[in-house]
């Protein structure tokens, strides 16, 4: 056996006629041995022959007169090879007296041919290289590591899958796989870097010129004002002390700011009265203080400029959501003027006639822009006194006044910088 070779993991399947032959002739002299006596050389030598030898005829031994003593000798079976047969036949007469003792015990075992020591030493030959390609195979085996074993057992996974199966397996890996070089190629070309950089500036462009699009929608679903929960009046025909500060309170839109009085009806003097809360609007036929016969005209922005002054961007950017006879509470000159609103309407802000009700009852008159987000149009909440009573209010003050219905928003940055209003 060269153990230098490499051995397969299974080894090959082997005959053992010759090996079960050799095994049977070396039990067969054995025996033989036992029945003449000489039991302690039993075992055959490891050394075979030479093959020019000439195997010595056993030594004559005096035969016992006692029929019982006679050793019985097995006969050899028929079926076997005759080149396999020992001579395992008794001796057939006696040698002189003079023979020493141990010739005779050395000269009455039976000799193997040189074939037969021959077979002997191949069966064994080839039982140990078999046992050691067994036991290297085991060994190797088992030193496999876990990842060759799973791939091993990869294809065998695979062919559990139906044919649907190992279809989507395969789409799913081409898709990732042209994503994947798809993004590295991406990634690696030189227009990578300034598509990003100008996908980025065309980003914040339109974050500093449209944002109170955005912002204002989402303050219209918030609640935009700070009130407390002590100004939501239950009976609004009791009359309530209140503080000398001017102020609005809506309390189904959680509005509660402040209003400014005294701003002139101009774009830029009512822009910026409302950076600081609700600004009022006093035009001919549209002058009248809380208290007063005639149409309180109050405005405020549903949405403005995240970068713009003042804290009440979206003060009115839920109007849209007040019905009639909900009610609106002013406190003016340490007094609450109670109000229910009784219809809206949507105009242009060059319909100034659509505030100048010329009515002589005490009435309101919410403005706002709508859509939220833009300053297109205008939207109109109309709201009658109800508390004190009506009829007790005092005439309104002459006002020649003239302009349009207020509500722009501030200018975006952009607008500032080319110097667009």
């Amino acid at each position: 056996m060269n153990p230098g070779s490499p051995r397969p993991f299974q080894p090959p399947a082997r005959d053992q006629s010759s090996t079960r032959n050799a095994a049977a002739d070396v039990i067969r002299g054995q025996i033989n041995s036992i029945y003449t006596g000489n039991s302690s050389d039993a075992a055959p030598h490891t050394t075979p022959a030479p093959a020019n030898t000439t195997p010595q005829e056993p030594a004559l031994q005096p035969q016992p007169q006692s029929q019982a003593a006679t050793p019985v000798v097995k006969p050899v079976s028929q079926t076997e090879p005759q080149s396999h047969r020992l001579n395992t036949a008794p001796p057939t007469g006696t040698t002189a007296a003079t023979t020493s003792q141990p010739t005779q015990l050395a000269n009455s075992t039976p000799q193997a041919t040189p074939d037969q020591w021959q077979q002997y030493h191949s069966a064994w030959q080839k039982y140990y290289q078999m046992y050691y390609e067994r036991y290297y195979a085991n060994h190797l085996n088992t030193q496999q590591s876990p990842a060759q074993q799973s791939q091993a057992s990869a294809p065998e996974t695979a062919d559990t899958l139906s044919p649907q199966q190992q279809a989507i397996r395969d789409l799913r890996s081409k898709i990732r796989n042209t994503v994947n070089d798809s993004a590295k190629k991406v990634r690696n070309s030189r227009h990578f870097i300034p598509a990003l950089a100008g996908t980025m500036v065309m980003l914040a462009f339109v974050f500093l010129q449209y944002n109170r699009v955005i912002l204002g929608t989402v303050a219209a679903y918030t609640s935009p004002g700070n009130i407390e929960p002590q100004n939501i009046i239950v009976d609004p025909s009791i009359d309530t002390k209140v503080s000398a500060e001017p102020k609005i309170i809506i309390p189904k839109i959680n509005v509660d700011a402040p209003v400014v009085y005294g701003a002139a009806p101009d774009v830029q003097s009512q822009r910026k009265a409302m950076e600081k809360g609700v600004a009022h609007f006093a035009v001919s036929g549209a002058s009248a203080l809380p208290g007063q016969a005639g149409n309180v005209v109050l405005a405020g922005h549903s949405s403005n400029d995240a970068f713009a002054a003042g804290g009440y961007k979206f003060i009115f950017a839920q109007n849209e959501k007040l019905q009639k006879d909900d009610v609106i509470y002013l406190n003016y000159e340490g007094k609450r003027y109670t109000y229910k609103i009784t219809g809206s309407e949507v105009v242009k802000p060059n319909e100034v006639s659509k505030i100048q009700t010329g009515t002589q009852k005490p009435m309101l008159t919410l403005v706002s822009c709508v859509p939220v987000g833009t300053a297109d149009k205008r939207l109109l909440v109309y709201a009658d006194q109800i508390s004190p009573d009506p009829n007790t209010a005092s005439a309104a003050a002459e006002n020649n006044a003239t302009g349009q219905i207020p509500g722009n928003p501030s200018p975006t940055v952009l607008e500032r910088i080319f110097g667009a209003r």
